[in-house]
């Protein structure tokens, strides 16, 4: 199962990325969870302790790692010779960060652009990366993608069974989500689905469901809002340990069944 979660900024991602990847590998799944939004909090959500997320170097910022693998530098001048078929198979293993439930975390960080240079090294590698993660290795992988459809965009998520846009009561999110289906679709993603959360009313789960429908996507959760995601925020502790019970988190359980279901994953 390869599940890349996207969506507007603030929708919630990384809660469903997060408690998403912790319920699969309570079904007895080797998870690999990987962190490629900007924000870097895919760990927090994890549950993974504030000291040890602090030290996490993303693969982005590794330069040495950048260099032995491509041949140049990150900010490296237009010109010079990289390598663009980087050897990246012992990466998610050498630089995965274990997390509760077993879970592996590895963190992606932000490709900039212009500036001092071109960040083409970094880009390859994180490119290759991916691909690898979604063709060639066998665990489960949920992917919490960067608010933007930047890896839409270079055809990053081709090897996803699932693309699971997550939507807010909100026209703005609704845009994005359809604008994301769109792009998923020319680079032939096999199943984009939605999926609604901080519903507060069932006149914003009728919005949610009425929008979804009329941009073509198939919702398949509702995921209620729920004050113990801000209490666990706070904490800087994980939803699913705070309150394993909670609204929210019983909401991503039933989501968990229904993406195994839709992936005839048993």
């Amino acid at each position: 199962m390869k599940i890349a979660v996207a969506g507007k900024g603030g929708v919630g991602k990384t809660l469903i990325a997060g408690t998403l990847s912790r319920l699969l590998a309570r079904d007895g799944f080797n998870v690999l969870a990987v962190d490629a939004d900007p924000a870097m909090n895919l760990a927090y959500a994890l549950g993974i302790p504030s000291n040890i997320a602090a030290k996490i170097v993303p693969i982005a910022e590794n330069t040495e790692l950048i260099r032995e693998r491509t041949g140049a530098k990150p900010g490296s001048p237009f010109g010079i010779f990289i390598s663009l078929t980087p050897t990246v198979e012992d990466i998610a293993d050498k630089y995965g960060v274990s997390g509760p439930d077993n879970v592996k975390l590895l963190v992606m960080g932000t490709i900039r652009y212009g500036g001092s240079g071109c960040a083409c090294p970094a880009s390859t590698l994180i490119r290759s990366l991916i691909m690898h993660l979604t063709l060639a290795r066998k665990e489960v992988l949920v992917m919490d993608m960067e608010a933007g459809l930047e890896h839409l965009g270079r055809a990053t998520v081709k090897g996803f069974d699932v693309l699971l846009c997550v939507v807010e009561p909100g026209a703005q999110s609704i845009e994005t989500a359809e604008r994301i289906s769109s792009l998923a679709g020319d680079i032939k993603v096999k199943d984009v689905v939605a999926v609604g959360n901080k519903v507060t009313s069932k006149i914003e789960e009728e919005f949610i469901r009425a929008a979804t429908k009329r941009i073509g996507l198939e919702l398949i959760g509702i995921i209620p809002y729920d004050p113990v995601v801000l209490q666990a925020d706070m904490k800087r502790t994980a939803p699913l340990d705070l309150n394993p019970d909670s609204p929210a988190i019983a909401a991503i359980r039933r989501l968990k069944e229904a993406l195994k279901e839709r992936i005839k994953l048993s």
